[in-house]
C-alpha cells in the first residue's frame, strides 16, 4: 500500500501486516527508529494520484449520483478506461 507520511503510525503498519498488506510508507521525520520502504515504488505514486484528481473532474463519480454500486463501478470503469486512453 502506498501512502504519504501522514499515514506513518505503528498501529496503521501493524494492521496492513497482519492483513497481508506490504506497507510503501517513509517515516516521519521526527521518528526515532527510520523505516525501512521501497523507494522506487513510492516515487511512482503520483501516477495514482494523478489518476484520482482525473477521475474527479467526472462529476458523476465525483459526486456519486449512481445509488447503486453496480452502476457506480460500471461508471468509475468506464471513466478509467476512457482517462487511460487519453
Amino acid at each position: 500500500m502506498l501512502a504519504d507520511r501522514g499515514y506513518d503510525a505503528e498501529w496503521f503498519r501493524d494492521a496492513l501486516e497482519q492483513k497481508g498488506i506490504k506497507p510503501c510508507i517513509p517515516g516521519r521525520k521526527s521518528r526515532s527508529i527510520p523505516v525501512k520502504y521501497d523507494k522506487r515504488r513510492y516515487k511512482r505514486r503520483n501516477r495514482i494520484e494523478i489518476m484520482f484528481g482525473r477521475l474527479k473532474d467526472w462529476r458523476r463519480v465525483a459526486t456519486r449520483y449512481d445509488r447503486c454500486p453496480t452502476v457506480f463501478f460500471s461508471a468509475l470503469a468506464l471513466a478509467a478506461t476512457v482517462l487511460f486512453w487519453l
